[in-house]
């Protein structure tokens, strides 16, 4: 190839890729590495095999000589220990040296030859007068030489471990007392319990070695072996020796004098104390465990890992008994003994409520006691979302019964003492704010409360709670305190139970809330207003303030949650996941009803304005919002109707109805229900008439010709105002007490006839027909003048009514039992029994307050029970058929939930309107005129002087004359439609025109009136023409 003269090199390309030398020297070093390691895998092999074959030949030596060793003993001391003596446990014979050597506890020999040495060990030291030191080691032995200290150790962990490995076989000796006792399970636990005695200068050396090598689990084991057996009945008279070694190891809690290494707190909580049912093993371990500095150290120790118990409790025993709960059952029962005690201390009962909070969230979601909360919530929790992880754990009913029992009225009345303990409750200064030890103490109360409530049946601890403790003093004036000094944040910063930036006054109010509702329900009026107990008037005021802002910022103010959120927040799988959710939740449904409670006392003797329970942010914007169902605002409607004013809530109901008559009457073109009425069987004819109707046809209009007594209809076509005659008589005479369906109180106010079954064969289809004609006037906006009691009314609600509501009922019987309740001396010498005496037309019977009542006295300890009930039969269970067969035939026009906005003072309203009349100046600024009147002529200027010197009752005749009802609208005549009119009647003023009556035409609101000339004509003629009683033939 000849030189072209390009200087430049060509550049090659090897189109045949990487060379081949390239691709063997990487296959090279990949072998290369793959023999190193077999090499090194290989030289591992070896040296394993080496060094298993060095333990196996060590191991067998061992064996070997112990086998040498062990013949050469028995031969020397006898297989029976025959030949041994005191000296054998001194420090220069190898009678310990050598057994400790050869000793295997599952080797029968071995365990006998133990189980001998310890016979002879009890019987030396009972010969020596209890003196141990000299066995071992002469007068001067003092445990410094460590071989014959580990021999000491040894030989206490050969003890323990022959127990544990043969412990199948010792089951029915394990429990047995230990004094006098020969079986081999007492000679081995009572050398145990010499080698450890307190006095024992060596005993913390000892139980330190035993700590190490998990003596506790070893007991643990031993334990369960023994409660199986079937010889075992409880708890033995006097403590078994296993008990006696407990009570020895427990002791040593690394505090002076103890000198202990090794911290037992941790394996005695997690080994023992999650024993199920232990106290009942043992109580005489119970007792010392309770002692002072015993509880506070290992309770306090309990707090470190309350919050994570998975992490430190040993392995569940099964589903049915988890190791959180069988360690909360026993402190539980501990803390009770703890508590009774004169020196126990405000730090225990700290702590104590710190784990027992923790456990008893962690319970929560399958705990199945909390039949209460399930009642009250069982509408939420039908769409509850259950934890899966939860749902298939179910805990025994014999642990569950342990823990509901421990926590008894008692126990919570014990512990409360100590917590608050030094707080005085008197109403001081409200400028002072708590102290930290104070708020430490209401946050350790409220949050073992709070979940205690949410767990087990409320009305075994409520009462106490209420009457026996000082919480609800205690915890109102702690909650005034902060409400004054805007201090809630404080509370948030001293709560581990909620996160910092949760209100300070959840926890408090979710507390005092249902614990405040309850003592309301047993309080009499003379208490809460004469006495003023438990709290003042004044500080109701204060607590409704609290209660309002609360109930605004939770329903309103907070932002809106889904859905789900709220629904599952209702759970108590929700109360460890989600608690201020849950709180949350329950704080808006327990202040509600506190508050709702509180208004009724308002209703019954005014001490607040009604607008104190008015929320101040309801606006136009929140009205409006509160008409849509599913909004904000309509929740707060539902949940708190209180908040809204009444005049809004009307607004609502009135749409509310609106909207019912525009559905109803978009599927009728005519009307079809028409009644002919006989004036003289008004009750009879409607019954028959109204009773034939389908609900959709009792939302459809209703046309009434009336018949006279002469049998001719009566003139008039029915465009309204004759249905609102029919309607205003047919009220009056169904519900007149003559009638005997219902009967008045001492005020004239009407309930249901309990003996009404007497009066009428079909009084219950009556009832039905009655509520449904109530209905039919509220559903058309009719007002009747019918006063109902308000314990009559509640059932509308579906409430219930108790005993401060008898005094509308029966003023004497409520006396008689106010006299009861405060009677000092020995109730029974009265001869009263669970029966009470029925009186209806004079025919008497007797009934049992409670199954076998006849036979049960009245005692100072059940007299606030025979109380309760006594008025629960009067207000509840005499009506409560009648009042049933009324709320149904209600129903069937007024759904429930729209009449649930209204309390039973307002409902009353809804029913008649306001007893005070109507205002004549409102009439007159919602008055048209027609037929060349207008609202400056002489004529009209006149008319309403007339009508302004009527008397009431003449007044009510007027307006029933003119618009078909005595009672005015319900928020003024502006709402009346049409509005009502005056037009000029008798053309020009003619002597015959004057002569004329006013006339009025009902359905349009009209009044007909001619043109007089002077007052005395126009009242003359009016008078006549609203007194007449002629029915619609002056129409």
């Amino acid at each position: 190839m000849f030189f072209s003269g390009d200087p430049s090199t060509r550049k090659r390309v090897d189109l045949g890729g990487r060379s081949s030398k390239e691709r063997d020297r990487q296959k090279l070093l990949e072998q290369t590495r793959l023999e190193r390691n077999k090499r090194l895998k290989l030289r591992q092999q070896n040296t394993a095999a080496t060094t298993i074959q060095k333990c196996f030949r060590g191991r067998k030596v061992v064996e070997a000589e112990r086998l040498k060793v062990r013949e050469q003993f028995f031969s020397v001391y006898g297989k029976h220990l025959q030949n041994a003596d005191r000296c054998c446990f001194g420090p220069n014979s190898n009678f310990l040296r050598q057994f400790l050597f050869f000793f295997n506890a599952k080797n029968a020999t071995d365990y006998s030859a133990l189980v001998e040495a310890c016979r002879l060990l009890r019987h030396f030291v009972q010969d020596s007068a209890g003196e141990i030191y000299t066995l071992f080691g002469g007068t001067d032995y003092l445990l410094e030489d460590e071989s014959g200290a580990y021999r000491v150790k040894r030989f206490a962990y050969a003890c323990i471990r022959a127990v544990y490995e043969n412990r199948n076989q010792l089951k029915d000796q394990l429990l047995v007392a230990s004094s006098g006792s020969s079986t081999s399970a007492a000679f081995l636990l009572e050398s145990l319990v010499m080698l450890i005695e307190p006095q024992v200068s060596w005993s913390c050396k000892i139980v330190a070695f035993l700590l190490q090598r998990n003596v506790y689990h070893l007991i643990r084991e031993i334990i369960f072996t023994a409660k199986i057996s079937t010889s075992f009945q409880g708890s033995a008279a006097k403590a078994s020796s296993l008990e006696h070694v407990l009570v020895l190891i427990m002791s040593h809690m690394g505090q002076k004098p103890c000198i202990c290494a090794t911290d037992v707190r941790w394996t005695f909580i997690s080994q023992i104390l999650t024993v199920p049912f232990l106290w009942q093993l043992f109580p005489y371990l119970k007792e010392i465990f309770t002692t002072k500095d015993l509880s506070q150290q290992y309770i306090h120790h309990m707090t470190i890992f309350a919050r994570g118990p998975d992490k430190v409790l040993p392995v569940d025993m099964s589903a049915e008994f988890p190791g959180y709960a069988c360690l909360l059952g026993n402190l539980l029962e501990a803390a009770a003994l703890a508590f009774v005690k004169p020196d126990c201390s405000f730090d225990l009962a700290m702590d104590f409520t710190v784990v027992a909070t923790s456990f008893l969230e962690e319970l929560a979601p399958f705990y199945t006691l909390n039949t209460k909360s399930k009642e009250n919530f069982a509408a939420d929790d039908d769409d509850m979302a259950i934890d899966e992880k939860t749902t298939d754990k179910v805990l025994n009913v014999d642990l569950e019964r342990q823990i509901s029992n421990a926590i008894d009225p008692r126990f919570l009345l014990q512990l409360t003492n100590v917590l608050f303990r030094g707080f005085s409750h008197a109403n001081g200064s409200y400028k002072e704010r708590p102290s930290d030890k104070e708020v430490a103490a209401v946050t350790a109360a409220c949050s073992f409360l709070h979940v205690t409530f949410n767990i087990l049946p409320l009305e075994r601890i409520m009462t106490v709670l209420a009457y026996r403790t000082e919480i609800i003093p205690v915890l109102w004036n702690f909650m005034k305190r902060c409400h004054e000094n805007q201090n809630w944040s404080s509370f948030s910063e001293h709560s581990a139970y909620l996160p910092g930036d949760a209100p300070g006054w959840l926890l408090p109010l979710a507390v005092f809330c249902p614990i405040y509702k309850h003592m309301l329900m047993i309080v009499d009026n003379e208490e809460f207003y004469e006495q003023e107990k438990p709290l003042s008037l004044k500080d109701i005021r204060c607590l409704i303030v609290i209660l309002r802002q609360a109930l605004w910022q939770l329903l309103w103010l907070n932002p809106p949650m889904p859905a789900s959120s709220t629904k599952s927040a209702t759970n108590t799988t929700s109360l460890r996941s989600r608690p201020v959710e849950f709180i949350q939740h329950r704080v808006s449904i327990s202040a509600s009803e506190l508050l709702s409670q509180l208004q009724d006392w308002n209703n019954r003797r005014q001490f607040t304005p009604p607008s104190d329970f008015q929320a101040d942010g309801v606006n136009e914007h929140f009205n409006s919002q509160a008409m849509v169902e599913g909004s904000r605002a309509y929740d707060v409607l539902k949940r708190a109707p209180f908040l809204v004013p009444f005049t809004s809530r009307v607004k609502i109901f009135t749409s509310q109805l609106a909207a019912a008559k525009e559905t109803s009457s978009s599927h009728a073109v005519f009307t079809r229900n028409r009644f002919r009425i006989r004036r003289d069987h008004i009750l009879e004819d409607a019954f028959s008439q109204l009773s034939s109707l389908s609900e959709e046809d009792l939302k459809a209009p209703i046309r009434v010709t009336f018949v006279n007594e002469f049998g001719v209809e009566e003139a008039g076509i029915d465009g309204g105002g004759i249905f609102k005659d029919f309607m205003e008589n047919i009220t009056r005479a169904a519900f007149d007490a003559q009638y005997g369906l219902f009967k008045e109180t001492t005020d004239h106010l009407l309930y249901p006839n309990p003996g009404s079954a007497m009066v009428h064969e079909q009084h219950l289809q009556f009832f039905h027909f009655l509520g449904t004609l109530l209905a039919k006037a509220m559903f058309e906006g009719i007002l009747v003048d019918i006063p109902f009691a308000t314990f009559f009314l509640s059932k509308l609600k579906q409430k219930y009514n108790y005993l401060n509501d008898l005094p509308s009922l029966d003023p004497e019987l409520y006396r008689h039992l106010i006299f009861l309740k405060h009677y000092e001396a020995d109730i029974s010498e009265l001869e009263l029994y669970f029966v009470i005496v029925n009186n209806e037309y004079g025919e008497q019977t007797v009934e049992d307050l409670l199954p076998g009542g006849k036979n049960l006295r009245v005692t100072n300890e059940n007299v606030i029970t025979f109380i309760h009930l006594v008025a629960n039969h009067r207000l509840n269970y005499q009506i409560r058929q009648q009042s049933s067969h009324f709320f149904r035939g209600f129903q069937q026009l007024i759904p429930k939930d729209w009449i649930d906005i209204f309390n039973e003072h307002e409902l009353q309203l809804m029913i008649s309107g306001s007893v005070d009349g109507f205002d004549l100046d409102d009439l007159r600024s919602h008055t048209n005129y027609a037929g060349g009147y207008h609202r400056d002529h002489y004529v009209i200027d006149m008319f309403w002087e007339v009508l302004k010197n009527f008397t009431m009752e003449n007044q009510r005749k007027f307006l029933k004359f003119v618009t078909g009802c005595s009672r005015g609208p319900l928020l003024g005549f502006k709402y009346l439609e049409p509005l009502f009119c005056i037009q000029r009647a008798g053309g020009e003023a003619s002597e015959e025109a004057l002569d004329r009556l006013p006339t009025s035409a009902t359905c349009m609101n009209l009044l007909k009136l001619p043109p007089y000339k002077s007052k005395a004509q126009m009242e003359q003629k009016i008078l006549y023409s609203i007194s007449a009683d002629a029915g619609f033939d002056l129409s």
